[in-house]
C-alpha cells in the first residue's frame, strides 16, 4: 500500500532514538521484560497463530514463539527490524506499517491471513498517523479468526513524548466504530485494577 500518511513514530524522529536499545540492556541485565508476553500467552491456546502488530525490537514475539506459537511480527522501523533479526533470527518480521497488513501481503510472505490472537502492545495504537486509528482498528479485526481477540495497551499519561493522549472513552468510541467490542480493561498486564496510568484492553470482534 502507498501514500499512507506518515505515523506519529516516523515524525517522532530522534526522539525514539534508544527505544530498542534499552530494551536489549534491559535484557543483557536480566530484567524482566515479558509481562505483556504472558499475557498474550494465557489468552491463547498452545500452538495459536499469533500476530504482533508494532512488534519493535521482537521481545514479545520471541517469547511467544518460543511459547509454541506461530508468530508473525510487523514492524515498520527498519532499525527496530533490523535489531530484531540480528536478536531474534528465527523470528519471522514483515517491515510493514499495520494498514499495510493486508491478506495478500500475508499470504505473499508465506505467513497466515488470520490469527486467533492480534498483540498491540507498548503504545502502538499511540503512535498511529493521525486520524487512522479506526482504520487501523478495522484492519486488525479484518485480521482475526473467528473466536480471535486483540490485546492492546498504551498509557494514559506519562507516554513517549511523540505520542498522542488517547482518552480512554475516545478510544473505546474508535474501537466501537471499527466493529470491535471491549471483553477487559485493566490497569496494567498484570491485571492490575483500572487507573489513570495505563490501559491494557483485550478486545474481540463485535458478533463475538
Amino acid at each position: 500500500m502507498t501514500g499512507l500518511p506518515p505515523t506519529r513514530w516516523a515524525l517522532g524522529g530522534h526522539r525514539n532514538a534508544g527505544y530498542g536499545e534499552r530494551f536489549a540492556e534491559m535484557i543483557a541485565d536480566g530484567k524482566d521484560v515479558a509481562g505483556e508476553a504472558r499475557l498474550a500467552d494465557a489468552l491463547a491456546e498452545r500452538g495459536a497463530r499469533i500476530l504482533d502488530a508494532g512488534s519493535g525490537m521482537g521481545r514479545v514475539a520471541a517469547y511467544l514463539q518460543a511459547a509454541g506459537h506461530r508468530v508473525v511480527a510487523a514492524e515498520p522501523d527498519p532499525t527496530l527490524v533490523a535489531q530484531s533479526r540480528t536478536t531474534y533470527p528465527d523470528l519471522p518480521v514483515l517491515p510493514h506499517e499495520i494498514l499495510e497488513l493486508t491478506p495478500e501481503v500475508l499470504a505473499g510472505a508465506g505467513q497466515p491471513t488470520a490469527f486467533d490472537l492480534v498483540v498491540v502492545v507498548g503504545n502502538v495504537m499511540t503512535f498511529v498517523a493521525k486520524d487512522t486509528e479506526v482504520a487501523v482498528l478495522e484492519r486488525l479485526a479484518s485480521l482475526l479468526a473467528p473466536g480471535g481477540r486483540i490485546l492492546l495497551g498504551f498509557h494514559l499519561r506519562g507516554g513517549p513524548a511523540s505520542a498522542r493522549s488517547y482518552a480512554p472513552e475516545d478510544f473505546m468510541a474508535d474501537a466501537t466504530r471499527a466493529g470491535l467490542t471491549v471483553q477487559h480493561r485493566f490497569g496494567g498486564y498484570d491485571l492490575r485494577p483500572v487507573d489513570d496510568e495505563y490501559a491494557v484492553w483485550v478486545l474481540s470482534g463485535a458478533a463475538q
